[in-house]
């Protein structure tokens, strides 16, 4: 088997991002064959994607599903979330090891009066800016007051430190208002401080702390502020008024970054998937670190009136009931508190994502898939792949496949041509691979299409001259020599194939066991084949379609993509559609009339005073009124032939007891084959020479 080379390149953004329409058609033909809806084939090719012969392929909706569980597989297994208190608690470390050894300087050398004073000038600006009690010039003491001065300082600091709780946010909040002795650790503790301040503000409001570096006083106020007026909007909103948002985003806009909230009703969803992602942090760490982060968070501003506030628009938020999500994380890389509230903000828009690619999947409506969250997450060729499919039902109505009536796509009569000639390629397709072909026949004829063979002009004949063989008339009766003198006998023109007229029905079973049997796609496919294939090689003829079940009924070209077997109606009624077809071919008083029947099952069914009757086994009364049937198209000079598709012992008694009645012939066919031994059939009986003396 050749193997298709595929070419790929790094995403520029030049690529073509539309599809072509022949390579959609043909990618929508099975399904539409196999269901009969426009919609049903664009979602299941939506779905797989198509891989096409020039290579410009789309991947589909499964594809890209399977791509996004491996996005978030890959950071559950990367990272280890437990690490952010544990990144909080070395911190904490860092910051006690470095206040402990100052303290301990401090006890060591109170307790070495030579070096006392010379450690108190040391310390200078240092205990200045910690508030000790008096100022610690070493000029203005007496070595024995700083002597009880530092002893008592560091041992009081030592003994705060040694009781310290140990769990990391009961030690946050003690630290809060303790007096570092280090100024180094006392900045890396106010660093702390603002790390969790920030954190805290992004479970609420995502897009504040990427426009504060550093959370001030200043900003704490412009914070308090914004929640205690987003309080007063919730009051109004829950006592049925119409808050004032305009007014709400003049103030306090600028907070919130290049893409503000546009109303209120936005305002409160994104505030209730921060507070999801901040939950779903929590839910995912142990029931000790949950306890440890809950308590953590609570009162780091530092603002009683901005704590009231928080906890207003809590009890506000209520009905929101940001529930979040428990996600299992196995990784060993550590990750810090924002960094975690970030990852989790991308595992709920991996969930957002996820959820819209599955409705697009059962909708087919892919434009409701967020594009900016696709190529964030996925990248620029997935969205490609997206935009593909957005553009497919629009690039077949530019080509003229497909129009839309009110809210549904349909095809157009050039849309349904081409899916014909889709399924009569596919079968030629197969005819040249299995070798086969038409059998001759012994007559000739002068009409149709030309053979290399001649014969004597008559008058009426097409005058398609063989003039090898005229001239050699000329040659043979003069001799030779110049110049050649023809006479009107010495003509010969080419022979060629006589073209009947002919007059078809096709009688297609639509019960529920052909679609059991898998063979009700092929028979579909050979009734648009067969009908693309007279209404382009031979215009002169007739087609009609009949599908039945508990009834017969015709049906029309343009209906042929969405017919459906019947799976609600039992029976298999070829009475009806024999007395139908019958009236039918009536039409048609010169030329061959023939009825083409396709079944995998005998009758059972017929009509009695306008109504189905069913029966399993057939009664003898079904087999009787379908064969009373059988007769009267025989009477007529119909010919019945029968392509069946099992070989259950009453069908077979049933076809050869109609073959003796009317002489059509029996074909037995497999479903794959069926579309081969109907269309060589049909063109062999066609072309019958006649031979002219």
């Amino acid at each position: 088997m050749a193997l298709r080379l595929n070419r790929y390149s790094a995403w520029d953004g030049t690529q073509n991002t539309e599809l072509d329409a022949d390579q959609i058609m043909k990618a929508l033909s099975d399904d539409l064959m196999e269901f009969g809806d426009l919609q049903q084939a664009m979602r299941y090719l939506m779905q797989r994607g198509m891989d096409t012969e020039n290579g410009d392929n789309m991947r589909g909706l499964r594809e890209l599903l399977q791509q996004l569980k491996d996005e978030r597989r890959q950071r559950l297994e990367r990272f280890d979330i437990g690490s952010t208190m544990e990144d909080i608690r070395r911190q904490l470390n860092e910051i006690l090891d470095m206040e402990k050894k100052t303290i301990n300087d401090w006890i060591d050398r109170t307790r070495s009066p030579d070096h006392a004073q010379e450690f108190i000038e040391s310390l200078g600006e240092g205990l200045t800016k910690n508030s000790l009690p008096g100022e610690a010039s070493a000029e203005s003491e007496k070595n024995s007051y700083s002597d009880q001065l530092l002893s008592s300082i560091g041992e009081k600091n030592y003994e705060f430190i040694k009781n310290l709780p140990d769990d990391s946010a009961s030690m946050i909040n003690a630290l809060q208002d303790y007096e570092f002795l280090n100024t180094d650790a006392q900045k890396e503790f106010l660093k702390l401080i603002n790390h969790l301040r920030k954190a805290m503000t992004q479970s609420l409001f995502k897009n504040i702390c990427r426009m504060i570096d550093q959370i001030s006083e200043g900003d704490i106020k412009r914070i308090k502020e914004m929640v205690k007026d987003l309080n007063e909007m919730l009051v109004k909103k829950i006592a049925g008024e119409d808050p004032d948002f305009n007014s709400f985003m003049e103030k306090h806009g600028d907070m919130f970054g290049d893409s503000p909230p546009q109303n209120l009703e936005e305002f409160l969803n994104q505030i209730q998937q921060q507070m999801s992602v901040t939950q779903s942090l929590v839910n995912s760490m142990s029931t000790d670190q949950q306890h440890q982060m809950q308590a953590m968070m609570h009162g780091k501003f530092g603002d009683p009136d901005l704590d009231n506030e928080l906890a207003k628009l809590a009890k506000e938020l209520d009905f929101l009931n940001p529930q979040g999500k428990e996600y299992n994380f196995s990784g060993n890389e550590e990750i810090d508190l924002l960094a975690a509230i970030e990852l989790m903000q991308e595992m709920s828009k991996l969930d957002q994502l996820e959820q819209q690619m599955q409705h697009a999947q059962y909708n087919g409506k892919v434009d409701n898939i967020d594009h900016d969250m696709i190529r964030e997450l996925l990248g620029d060729e997935a969205l490609v792949d997206l935009e593909k499919m957005s553009s497919m039902l629009k690039t077949m109505e530019n080509a003229g496949y497909v129009r839309k009536e009110g809210n549904k796509w349909e095809l157009t009569p050039r849309g349904t041509r081409s899916l014909g000639q889709k399924a009569l390629d596919e079968i030629y397709n197969k005819l040249k691979k299995q070798s086969l072909g038409n059998h001759a026949v012994p007559e000739e004829g002068r009409f149709g299409e030309r053979t290399e063979e001649s014969k004597p002009y008559e008058f009426g004949d097409p005058f398609h001259l063989h003039m090898p063989r005229t001239i050699r008339n000329a040659v043979d009766r003069d001799g030779s020599g110049t110049p050649i003198k023809l006479r009107s006998e010495d003509f010969e023109v080419y022979r060629s194939e006589l073209i009947t007229q002919t007059a078809t029905v096709l009688m297609v079973d639509l019960s529920w066991s052909m679609a059991l049997r898998g063979s009700f796609q092929s028979a579909k496919k050979v009734a648009m084949a067969l009908h693309n294939l007279i209404s382009s090689a031979y215009p002169q003829d007739s087609l009609y379609i009949l599908g039945f079940s508990a009834y017969a009924k015709e049906i029309k070209p343009y209906d042929l993509p969405y017919l459906q077997y019947d799976d609600y109606l039992l029976g298999t009624n070829i009475q009806h559609a024999l007395v139908l077809a019958g009236k039918l071919l009536a039409k048609h008083r010169q030329g061959t009339r023939q009825v083409v029947m396709i079944t995998d099952g005998e009758p059972t069914a017929h009509l009695e005073n306008g109504r189905p009757v069913f029966a399993y086994p057939p009664t003898p009364t079904t087999i009787g009124k379908t064969l009373r049937a059988v007769k009267n198209c025989t009477s007529k000079n119909i010919t019945i032939n029968t392509f069946m598709l099992d070989k259950n012992h009453y069908l077979k008694a049933f076809v050869e007891n109609m073959s003796r009645i009317n002489g059509g012939r029996i074909f037995y066919a497999e479903p794959q084959n069926l579309g081969e031994y109907i269309l060589v059939d049909y063109v062999k009986n066609k072309k019958k020479r006649l031979a002219r003396l």
